[in-house]
C-alpha cells in the first residue's frame, strides 16, 4: 500500500506543476521541487507501514530535504488515497450549467458572472448531460462576432464518474485522459454533483485560490438583536458551532436541505418554521427547487 502513497505524492507534485496554461512550468525550478521530493524517500528500508512512513517524512523535515509545506502535502496524499469523490464533489444543487437549447445571450451572463471555465451542457434537466463547455470554446465564435451557431457542435465529451470512485484514482484518470472535470453519478445514474482536477488537488494541497476566487462571504450575518441572515447552502455543522446547538440529519448536510425536510416540501416566500423550540426561520428567497436564503430569530 505505502509504493502507490508515494507514487501518488510525486504524480501531485507533477500535476500541481502542470496546472497552468502558460506552458512556463518546464524550468528548473521545477526540477528542483520533483527532485527534493523524490529524495524524501530515499531511504535504506523501504517504511512498511503509515506510521513508518510519516516518521520518515517528518525525518525528511527535519533534514532539510523537504519543508513544512511539502510534509503537508505528502499528509493529504495519505488522506486522498481513501476518500471517494461524494466527499470531495460540488453537489448537484451548485452546479452552473448551460442548456442545450440556450442562445448565447442567455447563458453568457451567467458564464461571466461565475468566473468558471468548464460548465455541463445539459438537455432537459442536470440529469441529461450533453457534454462539456469550455469557455475557451467560445471565443474564436465571438472574437468573428458570430453570436448564433449550434451549441452542441463545440461542446466536449463528458466524463462520467461514480461517487464512490477513489480520489487518488481519479487524478490519474484526470492526467490520462487530459480531462480537467467529471460529472459524478449515483448508484441509479443520476446526476449527484461535478468534481474538478482543482478539488482533487485542494484535498491534497489545501485551498487553491485564483484570480477568479471571490473573497468568501460571511454566511450567518447577524442582522440586530437575535435575528440573523443565513445563506441557506450554510452547513448545518456551521450553526451547531455558531450557537452551541446539536441540530442533527442524516440525509441533508446544509441548513436549507434540513429545513426542507422540516417543511415536508419545497417552501414558499415568507413561509416559517421553528426548529427544537428555538430557531424560528422564515423564508426570505427561494426558486422552485430549494431554499436560497433564510431570516433566522433565535428565540432563547
Amino acid at each position: 500500500m505505502v509504493g502507490p502513497i508515494l507514487e501518488l505524492a510525486l504524480l501531485c507534485a507533477v500535476t500541481l506543476s502542470e496546472m497552468s496554461d502558460d506552458q512556463s512550468s518546464n524550468g528548473p525550478g521545477r526540477q528542483s521541487f520533483v527532485e527534493k521530493i523524490g529524495k524524501a524517500f530515499t531511504v535504506q528500508v523501504e517504511p512498511a507501514d503509515r506510521d513508518e512512513l510519516k516518521a520518515v517524512l517528518e525525518g525528511a523535515v527535519t533534514n532539510g530535504i523537504i519543508d513544512a509545506d511539502a510534509l503537508a502535502m505528502m499528509e493529504g496524499a495519505l488522506e486522498v488515497s481513501e476518500t471517494q469523490v461524494r466527499d470531495a464533489m460540488i453537489p448537484r444543487v451548485q452546479m452552473v450549467v448551460v442548456s442545450i437549447d440556450a442562445a448565447i445571450d442567455d447563458f453568457l451572463p451567467q458564464l461571466v458572472e461565475s468566473g468558471h471555465s468548464r460548465f455541463p451542457v445539459v438537455g432537459e434537466d442536470k440529469d441529461s448531460v450533453e457534454g462539456i463547455l469550455l469557455a475557451k470554446d467560445l471565443l474564436p465564435h465571438l472574437s468573428q462576432g458570430q453570436w448564433s451557431f449550434n451549441l452542441a457542435e463545440i461542446i466536449r465529451p463528458a466524463m462520467i464518474i461514480p461517487e464512490s470512485k477513489r480520489l487518488n484514482m481519479l487524478l490519474r484518470d484526470f492526467r490520462g485522459g487530459r480531462n480537467h472535470m467529471a460529472i459524478v453519478v449515483d448508484e441509479y445514474g443520476g446526476v449527484s454533483g461535478l468534481i474538478t482536477i482543482e478539488d482533487v488537488l485542494e484535498e491534497i494541497v489545501g485551498e487553491i485560490d485564483d484570480e477568479y476566487d471571490a473573497e468568501i462571504e460571511a454566511s450567518i450575518i447577524p442582522l440586530g438583536g437575535r435575528r440573523y441572515q443565513i445563506d441557506a447552502l450554510t452547513p448545518l455543522g456551521d450553526l451547531n458551532d455558531t450557537f452551541q446547538v446539536s441540530l442533527d440529519s442524516e440525509d441533508h448536510d446544509t441548513i436549507g436541505g434540513f429545513l426542507m425536510a422540516e417543511f415536508g416540501r419545497v417552501p414558499e416566500f415568507d413561509d416559517v418554521v421553528v426548529v427544537a423550540d428555538r430557531f424560528e426561520f422564515r423564508v426570505i428567497q427561494a426558486d422552485s427547487r430549494r431554499i436560497v436564503t433564510l431570516e433566522m430569530n433565535d428565540l432563547a
